[in-house]
């Protein structure tokens, strides 16, 4: 399970004395658990977990184009190995044509024929794809698909 290769990670940097690994890894691990607590389970699944993941990229996505616009060059060099590290443990992303392609068959099959088709275009997508895309990036191709019809 995924939550256990982060704990595994978490003891194999303590033990390398890699302290900013650890600290970040630390905050991931207490981010799982208040999640979990939040949902009341003892164990979370891959989803779930990829699911937090994902908001910690994003947090540290959000957080790196405010330290660019700032010129903090110490904080960018932190926030850059944060998302090295996160990236570790979330799938590999789809490309945008592997994507498109696949936000053109679920409108096909599905019979989307305008905007009002979104919702149910956009959640057969992200079931496909799952974890693999950005839902912001899926909104935005899903919706100059159905426009343009």
């Amino acid at each position: 399970m995924l939550a256990d290769k982060i704990y595994q990670d978490y003891i194999d940097a303590l033990r390398a004395k890699n302290k900013h690994k650890v600290g970040f890894l630390s905050f991931v691990r207490a981010d799982l658990k208040n999640y979990s607590i939040e949902v009341k389970k003892d164990r979370l699944d891959d989803a779930e977990v990829i699911s937090v993941l994902k908001k910690q990229k994003k947090r540290l996505e959000d957080s790196k184009e405010s330290i660019l616009s700032s010129g903090r060059q110490d904080l960018l060099k932190e926030i850059e190995t944060e998302l090295v590290i996160i990236s570790e443990y979330l799938p590999n992303p789809i490309d945008d044509n592997q994507l498109t392609s696949i936000i053109d068959e679920v409108i096909k099959t599905s019979g989307a024929v305008s905007m009002k088709d979104m919702g149910r275009v956009m959640k057969a997508v992200v079931d496909k794809v799952g974890a693999a895309a950005d839902n912001r990036k899926i909104s935005t191709i899903v919706k100059e698909k159905l426009s343009a019809k």
